[in-house]
C-alpha cells in the first residue's frame, strides 16, 4: 500500500516548453546543444557553480549576446503551473506523505516563484512534507544517492513509495531500488489522472 508520493516538478506541474529556450539560444548563435553546455547545466542543476558562473559560460559560446538576452532564452522553458494541479495536490496531501523532488537551478526557481507569487508558490510548498531542489541538495536524479536521501531522510519503505516523474532514466533508477514508480508520458498524460493508473 502506497503511503508517500515523491513528484518531479517540470512537466508534471508546471508546464514546460523546452524548445523555446533552444530556439532562443539558436537566435543568439548558438549553432546546437552541446556537451559543454549539458556539463555546465549539470553543474549549475547541483549548486556546484554559480550563477554567474553559469551565464559566464554561455557567453563564452555566445559572445555577441547580452545576460538579460541569456537569461530570457533560458527562462523560456517556463510556461504556466494550471490551478487545478495545485487543488488536486491539496486534496492528495490529506491522505498520502508528499515529497517535491526536481532537477532544477536557481534561476528557474526563481524565477517561477517571482511569476507565480507569494500566495501560489507557498500554497504549492505547503502540500510537501519536504522540498527538494537539486541545486541545494548537490546531487541531481538519476543519481541513486538522491533517492537514498530522500528514503533514507523520511523514513520511507520504497515498496510503500511512489515517484512520479516525465522521465524515463529517473523512474528506471527509482525502480532500481524497489520504488513504485509513474512514468508520466507528458501531453498524453496529466497528475491528476493518478487515480486512473491503479498504483494507488
Amino acid at each position: 500500500m502506497i503511503n508517500a508520493i515523491i513528484f518531479d516538478f517540470g512537466d508534471v506541474f508546471i508546464n514546460l516548453d523546452k524548445k523555446a529556450t533552444i530556439d532562443g539560444l539558436k537566435n543568439l548563435g548558438l549553432e546546437k546543444w552541446n556537451a559543454d553546455l549539458d556539463q555546465l547545466n549539470i553543474q549549475f542543476e547541483k549548486g556546484n557553480i554559480t550563477k554567474e558562473e553559469f551565464i559566464s559560460g554561455f557567453q563564452k559560446q555566445l559572445p555577441d549576446a547580452s545576460i538579460e538576452e541569456i537569461l530570457k532564452a533560458w527562462n523560456a522553458i517556463l510556461l504556466d503551473f494550471p490551478l487545478y494541479r495545485l487543488e488536486f495536490l491539496q486534496m492528495l496531501s490529506q491522505k498520502y506523505r508528499l515529497f517535491l523532488l526536481s532537477n532544477t537551478d536557481s534561476i528557474h526557481i526563481n524565477t517561477f516563484e517571482k511569476r507565480v507569487g507569494t500566495s501560489f508558490y507557498s500554497d504549492f510548498y505547503h502540500c510537501f512534507e519536504k522540498v527538494y531542489f537539486s541545486f541545494e541538495m548537490g546531487m541531481r536524479k538519476p543519481d541513486k544517492e538522491i533517492y537514498h536521501w530522500v528514503l533514507n531522510n523520511h523514513q520511507l519503505q520504497p515498496k510503500h513509495t511512489l515517484f512520479v516523474d516525465d522521465k524515463k532514466e529517473n523512474t528506471d533508477a527509482a525502480q532500481a531500488l524497489g520504488i513504485h514508480v509513474w512514468n508520466l508520458q507528458v501531453g498524453k498524460e496529466d497528475v491528476i489522472d493518478l487515480f486512473d493508473k491503479e498504483i494507488l
